[in-house]
């Protein structure tokens, strides 16, 4: 895959959202959820949709994380920051600094 540029690495008190052009919503069609951006469709699996649907811009990853471990057995607070930089290196989805 190119370099799409320089990524920011997301921290514990970054407050991630979805870019202004990109939408995430249900496809029920696929019955999955999908990301829409202008060029593409990209279809999600479960833990990717329920991270993203946690993106608002107000909670910070650590919150994102604390919610997932609410709902899930288990959850790799770094496998969430992974998904969030391939995420923010391919610009659908933006970081505030914490």
């Amino acid at each position: 895959m190119p370099s799409t540029g320089p990524t920011q690495t997301s921290s514990r008190a970054d407050r991630p959202r979805l870019a202004p052009h990109v939408r995430l919503t249900f496809d029920p069609a696929r019955e999955r959820h999908v990301l829409l951006t202008p060029e593409s469709v990209t279809v999600l699996n479960g833990t990717a949709a329920a991270v993203l649907e946690l993106c608002d811009g107000e909670r910070t990853v650590a919150d994102i994380v604390t919610v997932l471990l609410g709902r899930y057995d288990r959850v790799d607070g770094e496998d969430v920051r992974c998904l969030l930089d391939r995420l923010t290196a391919r610009r659908w989805v933006e970081l505030r600094r914490g």
